[in-house]
């Protein structure tokens, strides 16, 4: 089987077993991301004490504007269902980073804020790399007749 094939059957599978109120959780998951990258790109001391760690400054400098615009763009994307596996397969690397290599510096204790929604996020990304979009998306509108949207 090739992988065209395999992707289709699990779009095909999603769509048939895809509740609504999931979809509430994709749009929620997608305004996070928003002001994630928001509060990202507005706390410059953050991003300032990332170029003083690194030994590779310029490096810094490109992942911190990569992380702001997946985080702003892809949050987007995510919440209005537009190209949601794309900008998914964006944030994947930012909350891989951030759970093994950022947050777990500050332990794994319960008071670890950042770690426990780097990995609740991480979780909800994997589920929505496999669900898709779902209905309420400008993805099915895209793909579906109108009359077919609400169904």
């Amino acid at each position: 089987m090739n992988l065209t094939h395999d992707m289709h059957r699990v779009e095909r599978w999603a769509d048939t077993h895809h509740p609504i109120w999931i979809d509430f959780l994709r749009i929620g998951l997608g305004i996070f991301l928003m002001v994630k990258g928001i509060i990202f790109l507005g706390d410059s001391e953050a991003i300032f004490a990332m170029l003083r760690k690194s030994e590779f400054p310029w490096v810094s400098i490109g992942l911190a504007h990569y992380v702001g615009f997946a985080h702003l763009v892809g949050g987007l994307f995510i919440a209005i269902g537009l190209i949601t596996r794309v900008a998914i397969l964006f944030q994947l690397p930012i909350l891989l980073g951030a759970v093994f290599f950022i947050n777990p510096e500050r332990g794994f204790y319960s008071e670890n804020t950042e770690l426990w929604s780097s990995i609740i996020v991480l979780i909800l990304l994997i589920v929505f790399l496999i669900y898709g979009s779902g209905k309420f998306s400008v993805d099915r509108l895209i793909r579906k007749p109108k009359k077919d949207w609400l169904y």
